[in-house]
């Protein structure tokens, strides 16, 4: 069998950033790439002839691993995405692979002095005397989700070389574009197949998570009154200043950078403007329901407030982007209990905890597939500093096993 290092070697090795910026599916063609070596791989691993695998114009790849058992028992699914987040390049990247790591900092580019320190990411000691694996310091590294994608094949392949393991039909899923927010925009749930599913898309070793944010997004436009400057006096309003003046009455504890755990938070993304006109956006996002809506009322209350006071017209647009799957997860809790049990068969204590953020699980449970979110071992997602060790990758696919055998006893 192949190790689940070199796959994930491999996979890093393709570009597959999203753009944000792009209406097509997938977001960006070099996310295709890696979904046709992902076809071929998962066509070459030797199954028995009715093997389906299906690589789909929107960048969808499936496989449905036939029963190999005669009672009845759910259809399970495991599912990955293949996009790297455009907050930091993903474009040749340079993987740093540290052996027996020591707990000491970690030179990743010796030209540019880039270090990865524990003394600024204290959960590298977790780690001590495991193998670290990182970028050269330029790059992210693509562990969110390529450590997922490549757990989830190497559990494939497991099955594939041995057949006496006892299992249900199993359907795995690659997406694309879930750091953009759209990577299960055209996904069809019903052909998928599966009763229930996890995506592989957390972080550190013993996640399991089935809490999300509800999120919208918030487009501010403020219209302001240019004239000359010289003779401004009782007639200009600085589109800018009123913006600064909307942002100044936002709560300072209700930003990402003064929250945690279950606290929720408006957050200023881009800001955009001259005197005429100025652009802000915003993402909302909070657990709770009710503190969700206070959120979005209070950008409303601003923009009224401010448009009295300036006499002019500030637009508000919200758009609510996913929702908590929490109520969706609770009617079949047992799927979160298999999940605790597997991890506590391989010997990992299972970190049950909110996501501060979303993932393809979340709209796939309100699609009709309830999709809990398990780890994929990474830290520091989205930077240029994230690693993931490389025996936290081989305990979540040890997890999708023991997932497999619970569901075929069940």
């Amino acid at each position: 069998m192949e190790t689940i290092l070199s796959r994930f070697l491999r996979y890093v090795s393709i570009e597959t950033t999203s753009d944000e910026q792009s209406s097509t599916h997938p977001s960006s063609a070099c996310q295709m790439d890696l979904l046709r070596m992902l076809y071929d791989e998962l066509c070459a691993l030797g199954y028995v002839a009715n093997l389906d695998a299906n690589l789909d114009a929107n960048g969808y790849v499936t496989a449905i691993i036939p029963s190999n058992i005669e009672k009845q028992v759910p259809v399970i699914g495991f599912i990955a995405h293949v996009d790297t987040s455009p907050d930091a390049s993903g474009k040749n990247i340079k993987p740093i692979v540290t052996e027996q790591y020591n707990g000491g900092d970690i030179l990743l580019n010796h030209e540019k002095d880039i270090w990865l320190k524990p003394s600024a990411f204290p959960d590298l000691l977790q780690y001590k005397g495991q193998t670290i694996i990182s970028s050269d310091g330029t790059t992210l590294l693509g562990a969110d989700d390529k450590a997922g994608v490549a757990s989830i094949m190497f559990a494939a392949e497991y099955l594939s070389e041995h057949p006496g393991l006892p299992h249900g039909e199993i359907n795995i899923a690659f997406t694309t574009d879930e750091e953009i927010g759209c990577g299960v925009d055209l996904f069809n749930v019903k052909d998928f197949g599966a009763d229930y599913a996890y995506t592989i898309d957390g972080g550190k070793i013993g996640e399991l998570e089935y809490e999300n944010f509800n999120a919208a997004a918030a487009h501010i436009v403020i219209q302001g009154v240019n004239v000359h400057p010289g003779y401004a006096k009782g007639t200009m309003i600085n589109s800018q200043l009123v913006a600064s003046e909307f942002l100044s009455l936002l709560p300072v504890n209700q930003r990402p950078e003064t929250t945690e755990g279950r606290e929720g938070f408006i957050h200023l993304t881009d800001s955009k403007g001259d005197v005429t006109q100025t652009e802000l956006h915003f993402i909302i996002r909070d657990f709770d329901e009710q503190l969700f809506y206070e959120k979005q009322q209070l950008l409303q209350r601003i923009a009224s407030q401010l448009e009295k006071k300036y006499g002019i017209t500030i637009q508000v647009s919200i758009v609510k982007q996913y929702r908590n799957m929490i109520e969706q997860i609770k009617p079949c809790q047992f799927i979160v209990e298999i999940a605790k049990q597997a991890m506590l068969e391989v010997g990992i204590e299972p970190k049950i905890q909110p996501i501060r953020g979303g993932t393809d699980g979340a709209r796939l449970s309100f699609m009709g597939l309830p999709c809990p979110n398990l780890f994929a071992g990474g830290h520091n997602f989205h930077s240029v500093y994230e690693f993931v060790p490389l025996q936290s990758m081989e305990k979540a696919s040890e997890t999708i096993l023991g997932i497999i055998r619970l569901f075929a006893k069940k």
